[in-house]
């Protein structure tokens, strides 16, 4: 199949991959198919072998390279789901493969690797960043006379991540939108590329965290550019730019980009979990964070979500519950001073508080003089509507106060 100069082969990649790689679901989601009055379907690569679609595109590649190739070893860079589909395809295929990883990268994303990968694989920790481990495994690679296998920008890996499509349309034949996480593009550029070759009129978004908009500000700018600083916080989308061959699809092939609030998605991660027991990583709950902004256009259509992954790690549901909190308008950070008078924080408790208002965390921040000095206030509200009448009570008595979440700077240092 030929796309721009790019030739991609989507029913020889589905061959390659059918023996290792599990079909997974396309499942009609009844709770968002009646708040949103369409047919919401969700792809549940969240349930492939490796918890995400990544293992897609590195075995696709792997299997398509030559005896000899494949002898000399392969190596890649990642922190998280490509590593382990990297992994999950030395061990399968009995390959040598070493993969470096930040040093920053969880112990539970390096176990998890380890366990794929079992004796075939070697880690190397190295670099503060993505981008350090990376230029650090390419010098390995020539050094060493080894294969590398990019987490996107490749033929091959391309085109295993649009077996995902391939899939999707043989299990729904009308199919009106699709929604697509993206990262660097792999997965929105295979998926788009097919499913337009057999259903030209399924309209196609793409959906980037709001803190990395990287293929949003390469459409903008006719090509792939380096964002100069993105929130790490969606890991498996938080991407400084998009690969050339994966921008060239996208821009041919996707209807739409949209970005997406990180805090938004946090509260989609946590009714998925809480209603229909779904577990996804924040990259994987992406597209579903999406719909919100596109009720208009999808009332009525039937709407696949694809669920890129579920490799969340339990430490961080209480930055995903607080992230949450934050943009729902539900908690507040202050930092208050007090008059130095007695009963002036009851003052506050009696009179500023409203009845359902709640104080979540509470602490003087001079050590000296633990009763002296501003403090820092975190309060959750029960509902949004409760945020005015607080601020109120706060004016009306007189207390001097600074609103952390709205100064970025001392948020980030005090909270």
């Amino acid at each position: 199949m030929q796309a721009t100069s790019i030739h991609l082969d989507f029913p020889a990649a589905t061959a390659r991959i059918k023996d290792v790689v599990t079909h997974t679901p396309l499942q009609l989601n009844l709770n968002l198919s009646r708040r949103y009055g369409c047919n919401v379907y969700l792809k549940r690569e969240d349930l492939q072998v490796v918890r995400s679609y990544k293992l897609r595109g590195a075995f696709n590649m792997m299997q398509s390279l030559a005896p000899e190739e494949l002898e000399k070893g392969v190596v890649c860079a990642s922190a998280g789901n490509h590593a382990q589909g990297v992994a999950y395809s030395c061990n399968r295929l009995n390959v040598k493969g070493v993969i470096f990883m930040p040093t920053i990268t969880p112990k539970q994303k390096i176990d998890q690797t380890k366990m794929f990968g079992d004796t075939n694989i070697e880690i190397i920790l190295t670099g503060d960043t993505f981008d350090d481990c990376a230029a650090a495994a390419k010098i390995y690679t020539e050094e060493k006379g080894m294969i590398f296998i990019p987490p996107f920008d490749h033929e091959r890996v391309i085109e295993g991540q649009g077996t995902v499509g391939v899939e999707i349309w043989e299990d729904l034949k009308k199919i009106d939108h699709i929604i697509i996480p993206n990262g660097g593009g792999g997965l929105c550029a295979g998926v788009s590329t097919y499913i337009k070759s057999v259903s030209p009129d399924t309209k196609i978004t793409g959906v980037e965290p709001e803190g990395a908009p990287s293929m949003t500000l390469a459409l903008k700018s006719g090509g792939p550019v380096e964002v100069k600083s993105i929130d790490r916080f969606v890991d498996g989308a938080a991407v400084k730019k998009v690969g050339q061959l994966t921008y060239s699809l996208c821009k041919q092939h996707l209807d739409d980009m949209r970005l997406v609030p990180e805090g938004k998605i946090c509260t989609t991660i946590l009714q998925l979990y809480n209603k229909d027991a779904i577990v996804a990583e924040p990259a994987g709950a992406l597209s579903i964070a999406a719909l919100d902004l596109m009720q208009d256009v999808i009332k009525g259509k039937n709407v696949v979500c694809i669920v890129s992954g579920s490799n969340n790690d339990i430490d961080r549901m209480q930055e995903i519950k607080e992230r949450s909190l934050q943009y729902e308008g539900l908690k507040h950070y202050f930092l208050v001073n007090f008059a130095q008078r007695p009963g002036a924080l009851k003052v506050f408790v009696n009179h500023v508080l409203g009845p359902d208002d709640d104080i979540t965390r509470f602490e003087y921040m001079q050590k000296t003089n633990k009763e002296s000095g501003p403090a820092l206030i975190g309060i959750e509200l029960k509902n949004r509507e409760d945020y005015q009448p607080l601020i109120s009570n706060l004016e009306k008595m007189q207390i001097e106060f600074t609103e952390l979440n709205k100064d970025n700077t001392l948020f980030s240092y005090l909270v």
